[in-house]
């Protein structure tokens, strides 16, 4: 079994950022993803543009340059393949760990290749890759999905979009110019008040245009092979439906944080990891947490834009202690 100083779980641009910093400190560290590098934003829809600029979501000081002052996916990929590159970071990919214990003052991993002893752990998993459950008949079917990448699959399809923030208003515009007909149910009485205000409009007029067909009020009751069941204030209907997609948000996963011993603590959104903000190391010593899986599940507040300062917080934290050693 292998030792290394620090295991970073999670080659997000936060679990990045945090390799880079200890890197930069001449300290011991690997990076273990499931999937490959930034795999998050390669799930973003083909067409998305950051909200943040290019300069918000650099990492390490390596300059992240574009035309537009907001980036594109593929721009984004782009970048983080070169950040990895320049700073020739430690990675394994496609490398899942599958469960851990603490063991006196270290860590075990064990992963789908082998295993692990670490005297520092930092869990960098975000929440994109744990879809909310949709809790109704049919959820799991083959025909419903949870992200959006491309219109074009769906051409002359009839599809249901389950959500009404961003994620689903974008979804639905780029179906509808794919010539999907497109049908979108929001539980709440009128549009978020998140979705984009320069994009809002566009939307609306797709909908008083009969171009999309959107009911407010209104709950999937069942998801069907040909069908979806719809609930709209006390009444029920059943609309033809070859797809669906449910963007209806995201959660993280806590199981491995909570198998080390890591307590939760409950705010007004939920659950957050219980952690010190300072140096973003929980209850648990040894054991950091960075990027969003600190928000809980209000992912609202902390961002690549602001997660991105969290390695430089760790790195030196573990640096001060060893220095005290």
């Amino acid at each position: 079994m292998k030792h290394i100083e620090t295991i970073i779980i999670g080659a997000g641009p936060c679990g990045l950022s945090t390799a880079i910093e200890l890197q930069n400190r001449n300290m011991d560290y690997l990076v273990i993803e499931k999937g490959n590098i930034v795999e998050a934003i390669y799930n973003y829809p083909t067409h998305q543009t950051f909200f943040s600029s290019s300069e918000k979501l650099s990492i390490g000081e390596f300059p992240f340059i574009t035309e537009q002052h907001k980036p594109k996916r593929n721009q984004a990929l782009v970048y983080y393949r070169e950040v990895v590159k320049h700073f020739n970071l430690n990675i394994n990919t496609y490398e899942e760990v599958t469960s851990g214990r603490r063991v006196e003052d270290t860590f075990i991993l064990e992963t789908s290749k082998g295993k692990y002893r670490c005297s520092n752990l930092v869990i960098a998993t975000g929440y994109y890759g744990q879809p909310n459950a949709l809790n109704v008949p049919g959820e799991h079917k083959s025909k419903v999905h949870h992200y959006f990448k491309e219109a074009h699959p769906f051409f002359n399809q009839n599809v249901l979009i389950i959500g009404g923030k961003n994620s689903s208003v974008d979804a639905a515009i780029e179906l509808e110019k794919a010539g999907s007909n497109v049908t979108v149910v929001y539980r709440q009485g009128a549009y978020s008040k998140s979705v984009k205000p320069w994009v809002l409009p566009q939307f609306d007029s797709l909908v008083k245009n009969d171009k999309v067909a959107m009911h407010f009020n209104t709950d999937v009751v069942d998801i069907k092979d040909g069908s979806v069941v719809l609930e709209k204030e006390g009444e029920t209907f059943e609309i033809p439906n070859d797809h669906v997609f449910a963007m209806i948000g995201y959660h993280p996963d806590y199981r491995l944080l909570t198998s080390f011993g890591v307590e939760l603590n409950e705010n007004s959104h939920g659950v957050a990891p219980l952690h010190d903000k300072e140096t973003m190391e929980t209850n648990v010593e040894g054991l950091y947490i960075a990027g969003v899986i600190a928000a809980g599940n209000d992912a609202n507040t902390i961002f690549i834009e602001n997660g991105r300062f969290h390695g430089g917080a760790i790195a030196s934290d573990i640096q001060e202690k060893i220095v005290e050693q």
